[in-house]
């Protein structure tokens, strides 16, 4: 029986990778600009194309923005994850600490505040100023967010994170009351989410922020299950619950965080991707649960931003509103499919 499990765990991993690499392929070979497949292969094979104007799609446009969905999408993935094991609550995701709210809040106070930072952030839209001032909000919240974590238990941090959250969200919607509508223009564009926006150079900075984020995750899977049965049982068995706790939420701020910060608040994603792992896989256990959630994050995060981009037409849709379309259903099937959710935190 456990070699029968094994095998169809291994068929799954190997499913979704092909899934993968073919939602990866689709995004970089369609687009607004219609390129023949075989010069798309020519191009990615470094054989180059006759027409310039398709390899700078290709390579400058293209291949960057798959990359980026394929990362942020494992990234939010991960994240969700990891705070709904932390809280024990199936409705928690990397939002829940109000660390990518901080984020939005730096981005806000630079393009609303209408001061001569404010309008360089608008004559450099898509370069790394929205990226500094996201990263610089989240990290304030990230620092709040650790200086109560140890002097509270868990659920009350779980409370003040919302908290957080609609505090941020206050302050923006008071920047907004006193912007100019080019400015308020601006940032809720930026708040539709959008992968496109990321170059080669901000790759440079998003990867390794994110690989770090998925390592500490990763070096957190055992304590993770332990957590399954509650932060008493995770004691009586060694873990440091307070210090696996930081951890988590660091990786998690690093992870929503640097995301929101290139990206954008994308939604959903975070919330419906680990439902969907626990239910392909049958298992609450992190050790299959982290990579099942990682390719699936990537496969959603490509085909929502497929999407959006509304291949054969010049139309580009909110990938905000795509990511909910995908992950609303995907939610509601999970609860009407396993009406006892709890119990699969337990499993």
């Amino acid at each position: 029986m456990r070699r029968t499990v094994r095998i169809s765990r291994s068929a799954g991993f190997g499913l979704l990778a092909l899934v993968a690499v073919l939602a990866f392929a689709a995004n970089v070979a369609t687009g607004s600009v219609r390129i023949p497949l075989s010069e798309v292969l020519s191009i990615l094979f470094g054989q180059g194309s006759e027409n310039t104007a398709w390899s700078r799609v290709v390579i400058q446009l293209r291949l960057p923005q798959a990359v980026t969905a394929l990362i942020s999408g494992a990234a939010l993935a991960v994240s969700g994850l990891q705070m709904q094991t932390l809280f024990r609550n199936p409705l928690a995701g990397p939002f829940v600490l109000g660390i990518s709210s901080g984020a939005s809040l730096g981005v806000a106070l630079v393009v609303l505040s209408g001061s001569a930072g404010g309008a360089a952030f608008l004559a450099l839209s898509g370069t790394l100023g929205h990226v500094f001032a996201g990263i610089a909000g989240a990290s304030a919240v990230l620092l709040l967010v650790l200086f109560t974590s140890r002097r509270v238990p868990t659920l009350t941090l779980l409370i003040l994170g919302v908290l957080f959250g609609y505090a941020t969200s206050a302050l923006v919607s008071i920047l907004l009351r006193f912007s100019s509508a080019e400015s308020v223009q601006s940032y809720v564009i930026w708040t539709l989410g959008d992968f496109a926006g990321v170059s080669w150079s901000q790759l440079g900075w998003l990867v390794p922020l994110l690989v770090v984020g998925l390592a500490v995750a990763g070096f957190c899977v055992k304590p993770l299950n332990a957590l399954l049965l509650g932060e008493s049982y995770a004691r009586s068995m060694g873990v440091g619950v307070d210090r696996v706790r930081v951890w988590l939420i660091a990786s998690t701020a690093l992870l929503a965080g640097s995301v929101t910060a290139f990206c954008g608040p994308i939604g959903f994603l975070g919330i419906a991707v680990p439902h969907l792992a626990r239910s392909l896989f049958q298992t609450s256990d992190h050790r299959v649960l982290l990579p099942g959630t990682i390719l699936l994050g990537g496969i959603l995060a490509l085909s929502a931003d497929l999407l959006a981009q509304v291949p054969g037409s010049s139309y580009v849709l909110p990938l905000n509103s795509i990511t909910a379309l995908i992950g609303t259903p995907v939610v509601i099937w999970v609860i009407l499919s396993q009406p006892r959710m709890k119990d699969s935190f337990s499993r």
